[in-house]
C-alpha cells in the first residue's frame, strides 16, 4: 500500500442486516407499505446494536445513493 491509497475497507458489520436496509429503502422508493411495516416490526422485535443500526444505514443509504429511473410521461401527445 502506497502512503496515499485510496483503498478503504468499507464492509458492513453484519451483511444481514445490510441486505434488510436495502429492502427497507427498495419498498420505501416503490411505496410497498406492506413491506416497509413487516421491515420496521422486525427490526423492532430483535434488539439491534450499533454496529448493526450502522449496517442497516448503510444498505439503505447505498440504494438510496442511486438515482430513481424516469418513468415515461402520461398525457403526452405523440
Amino acid at each position: 500500500m502506497g502512503l496515499f491509497s485510496r483503498k478503504t475497507t468499507n464492509a458492513p458489520a453484519n451483511p444481514e442486516m445490510t441486505e434488510l436496509g436495502r429492502e427497507y429503502a427498495i419498498a420505501k422508493r416503490h411505496g410497498d407499505r406492506k413491506a416497509v411495516g413487516r421491515i420496521t416490526r422486525q427490526i423492532g422485535t430483535s434488539g439491534m446494536s450499533k454496529d448493526d443500526r450502522d449496517a442497516f444505514e448503510q444498505g439503505r443509504r447505498a440504494y438510496d445513493a442511486i438515482p430513481p429511473v424516469p418513468g415515461f410521461r402520461r398525457n403526452r401527445r405523440r
